[in-house]
């Protein structure tokens, strides 16, 4: 943070006198003049860094290479850039000097307004200087570690990484990877995450394919490859993992379980049919699917022969890969006898002890252990905790019989006439629906995962096809760079997702009129993002949902409609509907609003809640035939606590405005919405949050959704649960502070030292204030005040802290912009509803 803060503060000196647009990369934003490029408006919302070796001072230059140093000297205590170049950028481009004093606060009798309005001040005044011209945020959006890899072996194996990528690309890559590697040698699934087999030998073969050598970096590459080798070796990587050195040539075909293609000719109403599936898996096993079909392997270089030799224990031509099909590395045995001592008493270890790291491994799962003052554990529950860690999502046995059967019997027929004409017919439609996907998403697609495999299958139907000349520039939507490096994003941002949030979170402070010009520009940029079509064609062909009206996460062009998205797009549009027209700009048309109600009304499922992107399509016990061992609940659309929220909170707010437009439909919609959140609550109070970490989150979502139903305290015994388990989790000294590890583990865990996250502050500051916390008990809040108060720097940003952002049970994903967003909406609603109120 004192890092982060000096570096901050040099750029403002500088920026006085200095008037140069970046330090050699220029985030550019809005802008696509390449002929490629093809948009709906204007590229809105499009964020893409530039190199440029002529811009930049020296002063400047060394400003960033100290903050590339400050992360590298504390990357395995701090795992999480501070988008520093971003800031440094703005800095430059919005000087923004404030005279408010900074001010810390000992005892709560110091949380007054004056200090709560001056941190306000502070705050939006900083957060107006780096918001984009086109009025979104802009922020890093990474997090997983397996993304990058899967766009360097596209390219490689497509003979275009020199051509598409620059030198200071490659660059700025390792050295991501560099600063993201393990003490143990190893890489995470994310980027605070223990090392496993998938990340590591992926992070490590990309850095291999970007020109590094097997012994250089000073024994890095030397440490990631006896980690593979400890583990087992490539041959134990996930089925993702497999799938991809295949594609490269270092790991055989025979080794993958099938993913027949033939799936996607058979008829809807299978409960397994794709369709049914929910997107982001129907669209990253389309492209799979289509590679296994192809059996496609890239060029066998030099460097794919030596890492043949490098990644396995016994040389490859003596891998089993029949074997090798279901196996998936587990903890070393080193790693376990490590642990069990640990557990049956050794507990006075120094910090250097040899043992540190099983310690670490135990304690990070959050184990009932002997030398934690728990009972001692039985060695099976030892085990399966640890392997967690490697394996979150372990085959059933129903899984092994399916895919032996299609290994062993059904794969020899279709790869032989007449079975093989099935085959043909199966690839074409499969390249059906890869085009249909990239037209639709004007080549970005719906994610990095199927991005890069969508590309690759175009370039091996015809490697001049213009569809892959349509993908290339569109790779640059998903890099973003910081001084940790250069990253592949989860999404090609969260443009719309922040922007909205953004909105709600200044209009709660009663400061509005103040952020005049920030406020008009968001909504221009929420006006712009709405999407306006629905895709074209039959859309039950295709799959696909209605999404005129609705809003993305991210960008227009991506245009995947959302639930939660369009429900906080609509929330921000009405919010800014209330305001001087010429103070926000002209409100959104109201048959807009109409198109996205009708967008939410069409989302929600017979139980009353809503999935994400579509209706939850098929059963939960399709979750069976999960393939990926690396994610939980990834086969069908589950609804979700969260958006089921948002889209109360939407249709209430909607309603209000327009009381008499489908009524009954509305109020029929938030009733069923809000059985559904009292149901999934948990016996305990909690909600689980499956978009953000995580009972703090799914509690905020579910309390909210409540009461904007209708519910209070003191009529609904689901609210009174809820506050009362986000109360019995704060911290002793104040706030709330929750580790990942509550998603992984589904059971709540505090940050290491009990230390306090200013986002999961927020997000518990807002849901007790909804709840009227203040009428029983306000000390919760002022202390939470005060933590957020005290942790804002002097330049009015906020820290950047532990990850915020989850999929899928067990990867975690940068949420940047809640640093900003969620402590300045929490002070809002703070000052304007407890501290005005009394």
């Amino acid at each position: 943070m004192k890092a982060e803060a000096y570096i901050i503060k040099e750029i403002v000196r500088i920026s006085t006198h200095c008037r140069l647009n970046s330090t050699m990369w220029k985030l550019k934003v809005a802008e696509g003049d390449d002929p490629w490029l093809r948009t709906l408006n204007g590229h809105v919302g499009r964020q893409v860094w530039e190199f440029d070796p002529h811009l930049g001072t020296q002063e400047e230059r060394s400003l960033v290479d100290e903050a590339r140093r400050s992360f590298s000297d504390r990357r395995f205590q701090i795992k999480h850039s501070s988008d520093l170049l971003m800031r440094m950028q703005f800095a430059r481009e919005n000087p923004h000097v404030t005279n408010l004093p900074e001010i810390k606060v000992h005892d709560l009798e110091q949380v007054t307004e004056e200090v709560v309005t001056n941190a306000l001040r502070k705050g939006l005044n900083f957060y107006s200087t780096i918001q984009a011209h086109d009025g979104h945020w802009p922020g890093d959006y990474g997090g997983p570690m397996f993304l990058l890899p899967g766009l360097v072996i596209t390219l490689y194996v497509t003979g275009a990484l020199n051509v598409v990528l620059l030198m200071e690309h490659q660059r700025e890559m390792c050295r991501y990877l560099y600063n993201h590697q393990n003490e143990d040698g190893g890489w995470g699934l994310h980027i605070e995450g223990p090392s496993t087999m998938f990340g590591t030998v992926l992070s490590y073969v990309t850095l291999r394919l970007l020109g590094e050598g097997a012994y250089d970096a000073q024994g890095a590459m030397e440490k990631g490859r006896k980690w593979i080798l400890d583990h087992g070796g490539a041959n134990a990587i996930t089925s993702w993992g497999k799938m991809w050195l295949s594609v490269l040539g270092a790991y055989e075909w025979s080794g993958n379980n099938p993913l027949p293609p033939e799936v996607w000719l058979c008829p809807y109403i299978v409960p397994v049919h794709p369709g049914r599936m929910w997107c982001h898996c129907r669209m990253v096993y389309l492209p799979m699917s289509y590679l296994y079909g192809k059996r496609f392997v890239g060029p066998i270089t030099p460097t794919i022969i030596s890492l043949r030799k490098e990644l396995y224990v016994v040389p490859y031509h003596e891998v089993d890969w029949n074997q090798a099909r279901n196996q998936c590395a587990k903890v070393s045995p080193v790693e376990l006898r490590i642990a069990l001592i640990l557990i049956n008493g050794n507990c006075n270890l120094g910090t250097n002890s040899p043992y540190e790291k099983g310690q670490s491994i135990v304690y990070n799962l959050q184990l009932n252990c002997g030398f934690c003052g728990g009972s001692i554990v039985i060695f099976p529950k030892i085990l399966y905790q640890v392997n967690r860690q490697y394996l979150y999502y372990p085959h059933p046995l129903v899984q092994d019989v399916l895919w032996a059967s299609l290994h062993k019997v059904v794969e020899p027929i279709l790869v032989h006439w007449p079975g093989s004409k099935l085959r043909e017919k199966a690839l074409c439609t499969v390249m059906q629906h890869v085009h249909y996907e990239d037209e639709n998403t004007r080549y970005i697609c719906i994610g990095p995962v199927n991005k890069v495999l969508n590309m690759l299958c175009c370039w091996i139907e015809d490697p001049n096809s213009e569809a892959f000349k349509l993908h290339i520039p569109r790779i640059f939507d998903y890099l973003w760079i910081a001084e940790d490096g250069m990253k592949m994003q989860g999404y090609n941002g969260s443009q719309l997702w922040d922007t909205s949030f953004a909105v709600q979170a200044i209009i709660s402070t009663n400061l509005g009129k103040e952020c005049g010009p920030t406020l008009r520009k968001a909504h221009e940029f929420i006006k712009n993002s709405q999407v306006l079509d629905d895709c074209p064609g039959d859309l039950n062909f295709w799959y696909r949902h209605i999404s005129k009206g609705a809003w993305p996460f991210s960008t227009a062009d991506h245009g995947w409609p959302i639930s939660d998205c369009t429900a906080e797009g609509l929330k921000a549009a009405l919010l800014l509907s209330k305001l001087p027209s010429e103070m926000v700009g002209e409100p959104l048309d109201v048959e807009q609003l109409f198109d996205a109600v009708n967008v939410i009304l069409s989302l929600q499922n017979e139980d009353g809640g809503f999935a994400t992107y579509e209706l939850t399509r098929s059963c939960r016990w399709l979750e069976l035939i999960n393939p990926a061992e690396t994610f939980g609940d990834i086969v069908i659309d589950y609804p979700y606590v969260e958006c089921t929220s948002a889209a109360i909170q939407a249709l209430t707010s909607f309603k209000k405005l327009y009381p008499e437009h489908r009524r009954h439909e509305i109020e029929n919609c938030i009733s069923k919405a809000a059985k559904f959140i009292k149901d999934t609550q948990a016996p305990d109070g909690s909600w689980y949050g499956s978009w953000g970490v995580c009972f703090t989150y799914g509690g905020w979502f579910g309390i909210k959704g409540l009461i904007a139903s209708g519910k209070t305290y003191s009529n609904c015994p689901c609210i009174r649960k809820a506050c009362d388990y986000l109360l019995s989790k704060e911290l002793a000294s104040g706030g709330w502070g929750e580790s990942y590890l509550s998603c992984q583990n589904k059971a709540y865990s505090n940050l290491p030292g009990d230390k306090p996250h200013i986002v999961n502050t927020a997000w518990a500051m807002l849901a007790l204030i909804d709840a009227g916390q203040a009428e029983r008990d306000p000390n919760p809040l002022h202390r939470a005040a005060m933590i957020l108060i005290n942790s804002q720097m002097k330049s009015g940003d906020f820290p950047q802290e532990e990850i915020m952002g989850v999929f899928n049970k067990n990867c975690m994903i940068s949420y940047s912009a809640y640093r900003n967003i969620f402590p300045i909406w929490a002070l809002g609603e703070y000052r304007s509803r407890i501290l005005d109120s009394s």
